[in-house]
């Protein structure tokens, strides 16, 4: 019986990048009915938003989607889609795997992290006042003359169910995949209330895996030095939604960069899989973006729905690939105008030729 998965293509080099994962992930044998729908920049005009009703129906009905990179325009225009659907469907966790593989230009070696973000609330909730408006004013106003009177307000929640939840799951992941030590990152010498919240329940979660699971709390700039200096000291991070996002970029360049960064976004009953990075507009319909976060990302998908050995030969098939170093594209190559660099497509070929070797 075929699994019924939801494809939104995105925009930019998305429907690239989707199309080649999408013939990936179908050579691995497994069966899945792909739905797929538009959502992004390229489907405002005919339905007034980048995000449609109906793609949000059929991933909730399907229970599982891939997406490829949407475009999230910068200081001004909607929303991001991709903050968008996790707050709708109450994609909690996003997860963020930062694996080394041999081949892939790099200054470290043998990574294996895992980012565990919280993806619901703190500073990306979106609760924003602009300056001069009543709102900012009143609470300019609660900040007695600590804040300026030409500031604009972001608000940053965090609530004992968001930290719990969070911070159980990254323990949960850690036991699931044999992983030995949690560590969750914050700034609670600063914010003592909202970052101070986050340790102290992680403090209470971590007795009920005691003799199971490490746990430790490092202040976040402390963590960027840290792993830094010595990134085999940690193991699965967990971290509320800003510096989640900031740190799982800086864990992605340990390993090469965005291109090989797969993403996982998981609430109850409902998975999204996506790339870490974004949709690079200015490279579309040139068959030149590496597909490589993306495909891993649908390994990711496979491992969630179950298939674990078609998700084993998928990652092996991928990281032979990368170790030849032949049909890679022109970002995995060490002079990036190296004539040798294949396409989007034609490493997506190569790909599936080793996957039909194993």
């Amino acid at each position: 019986m075929a699994y019924t998965i939801t494809l939104i293509p995105g925009d930019g080099t998305g429907p690239e990048l989707a199309a080649a994962a999408r013939r990936v992930i179908d050579a691995t044998g497994v069966a899945i009915d792909w739905e797929v729908l538009d959502a992004g920049v390229d489907v405002m005009e005919q339905y007034g938003t980048p995000l449609p009703d109906h793609v949000l129906e059929s991933i909730r009905r399907n229970k599982v989607a891939l997406k490829g990179p949407i475009t999230t325009p910068i200081g001004t225009g909607f929303r991001s889609v991709n903050v968008a659907l996790r707050h709708a469907l109450d994609l909690y966790a996003c997860v963020r795997p930062c694996k080394s593989y041999p081949g892939v230009r790099s200054r470290y070696q043998n990574i294996d992290l895992v980012v565990v973000r919280e993806n619901s609330e703190d500073l990306y909730a979106g609760i924003e006042f602009d300056l001069n408006t009543p709102e900012a004013g009143q609470i300019i106003a609660l900040g007695k003359g600590k804040i300026r009177p030409d500031s604009a307000i972001s608000v940053k929640p965090l609530s004992v169910s968001g930290c719990r939840r969070i911070i159980q799951y990254a323990f949960d992941y850690a036991v699931r995949n044999g992983r030995k030590k949690v560590t969750a990152v914050a700034k609670a010498n600063i914010m003592k209330f909202t970052d101070g919240l986050f340790y102290r329940v992680g403090r209470e979660l971590a007795k009920e895996y005691e003799g199971r699971v490490a746990y430790e709390e490092v202040l976040v700039d402390a963590m960027c030095m840290q792993l830094v200096q010595r990134p085999e000291a940690y193991d699965v991070l967990v971290l509320p939604n800003l510096y989640g996002d900031i740190l799982s970029d800086l864990c992605a360049g340990l390993v090469g960069g965005l291109g090989v960064a797969p993403g996982a976004n998981i609430g109850d009953g409902v998975a999204l899989f996506e790339p870490t990075h974004g949709s690079a507009p200015k490279y579309k319909g040139m068959n030149k973006v590496n597909p490589t976060a993306l495909i891993l990302s649908g390994m990711l998908m496979l491992r969630h729905i179950g298939e674990g050995a078609a998700a084993d030969r998928l990652e092996q098939a991928v990281a032979a690939v990368i170790g030849e170093n032949k049909a890679v594209t022109y970002d995995m190559k060490a002079d990036r105008n190296d004539p040798t660099a294949v396409g989007t497509s034609q490493m997506a070929d190569a790909i599936i030729e080793k996957l039909n070797t194993l």
